[in-house]
Formats: structure tokens, C-alpha cells, sequence
């Protein structure tokens, strides 16, 4: 049973394709012309790498977009006329999440052999973003677009995770999605939690008498907490 074991190890490697081991091989061989740079295979890609680099491209660029939006809706706040600066602080914290979540996603694209390009955008955020939109929202609107923003983000990471599961009957690769699962879905989930909750308090405060004063109280609130 030993020597069975060992032999199908043995054809198991053998059959499996050292590309990168080929082109060192035919690179330092007497008849090859040795330029090194000529070694394409000796790089950190395996697995789904290939197949969900252009989505994730995409949706690291999508954080950016989203990060610029989020500081606008915060500056609107930072007014003299406006002085939210829980709401300002807020969509702060918003802006700078999504714009550290995209540099670590670069990150990690780089270290599985992957590389970045900064055009890749979805056609319908291209879209949004060539349409006339305000960012100078009441507190309610602004915290509404955020949710809706958040959902979609999470959206998009899920059908990033599907790509790189096993729906996708070439490639099965749980490194890409376990860090999907722990670095965007499950903060996407608790963000998403936490925006809706502000929706819901916000809709009883402004539909009670004294709104202003709920409303200054609840400005209070944000500048005292942090989000993450």
C-alpha cells in the first residue's frame, strides 16, 4: 500500500507542469540565449488569480470613487452653514476606510502576482460619475446614498467570491475568497448594520416634535463615537 502511495506521488509530479523550472531550464541551457527577463512563468500567480483580477481591479477602483464621494458629502457637512461635525467626522470615517481598504487590496493583489490598473471602472459607476450629482445632502439623504453604497460594495465582493469558489468550474481557489470573506465581506455586513440602524433612528428623530434639538443631539452622538 506504501509503495502504491509513493508511486502515484510519484506520476502525480511528474505529470504536473514546472513552467517556471522549464524556463529556467531553457534559459541557462548551452544553445538558449540567456536573458533572464525571458523567464515569464516564475511568478506569484496561481489558482483564480488570473480570472477575478480584472473584478477585483475594478472593485479596488470603485473604493477610490466611492472614498472621493464620501469626502464631498463630508466636506458639505464641515460648512458654517450646515456645522455637522458628527455627520462631517462621520463620512470622514467613510472616505478614509475605503480609500485604506483599496491600498490594501493593491496590497494583496500584488503579493498573489497580480497587478493594478487604474482605468478598469464598471460601466454603470462610469456612468454616475459622468451624470450632474450633489453631494450637499441633508444628514437623512446622506446616510441613505451611504447605505445604498455600502450594499452595492458588498454586492460586488460577493459576486468577486463566487468567481473564485467553486461556481466557476476551471478555477477553486479558497485563498482569494477566504480573504474576501474576512477583509470585505464581514466588515461590509457590520458597516451595512450600522448604517441602516442610523437610517431607522434618524426617521424617528425628524418625525417627532423637536426634531432640531434630536437632530443636534444625534450630531453629538456621532462626534463622540467612532464608526469602525
Amino acid at each position: 500500500m506504501k509503495v502504491f502511495v509513493i508511486l502515484s506521488l510519484f506520476c502525480v509530479a511528474a505529470i504536473a507542469d514546472d513552467y517556471c523550472y522549464q524556463d529556467v531550464v531553457g534559459a541557462c541551457s548551452k544553445t538558449a540565449n540567456k536573458h533572464y527577463s525571458a523567464v515569464l512563468n516564475c511568478s506569484a500567480k496561481y489558482g483564480a488569480i488570473e480570472k477575478v483580477q480584472p473584478a477585483l481591479q475594478q472593485y479596488i477602483n470603485h473604493h477610490f470613487v466611492r472614498s472621493f464621494e464620501y469626502l464631498l458629502m463630508s466636506t458639505h457637512f464641515a460648512n458654517y452653514q450646515k456645522n455637522r461635525a458628527g455627520f462631517e467626522k462621520l463620512f470622514r470615517e467613510l472616505s478614509d476606510n475605503k480609500w485604506h481598504e483599496g491600498i490594501e487590496m493593491i496590497k494583496y493583489l500584488d503579493s498573489r502576482g497580480g497587478e493594478m490598473d487604474f482605468n478598469r471602472i464598471a460601466e454603470d459607476v462610469a456612468k454616475e460619475e459622468e451624470k450632474e450629482r450633489s453631494f450637499e445632502l441633508y444628514e437623512l439623504a446622506a446616510v441613505a446614498r451611504a447605505l445604498d453604497t455600502e450594499k452595492k460594495m458588498a454586492l460586488e465582493a460577493n459576486s468577486i467570491h463566487s468567481e473564485a469558489t467553486r461556481k466557476n468550474i476551471n478555477f477553486h481557489d479558497p485563498e482569494i475568497s477566504d480573504y474576501i470573506e474576512k477583509e470585505v465581506v464581514h466588515k461590509e455586513k457590520d458597516l451595512i448594520r450600522k448604517l441602516a440602524g442610523y437610517a431607522t433612528d434618524l426617521t424617528n428623530l425628524l418625525n417627532k416634535q423637536d426634531s432640531s434639538l434630536s437632530l443636534f443631539l444625534f450630531d453629538e452622538y456621532l462626534q463622540n463615537n467612532k464608526l469602525f
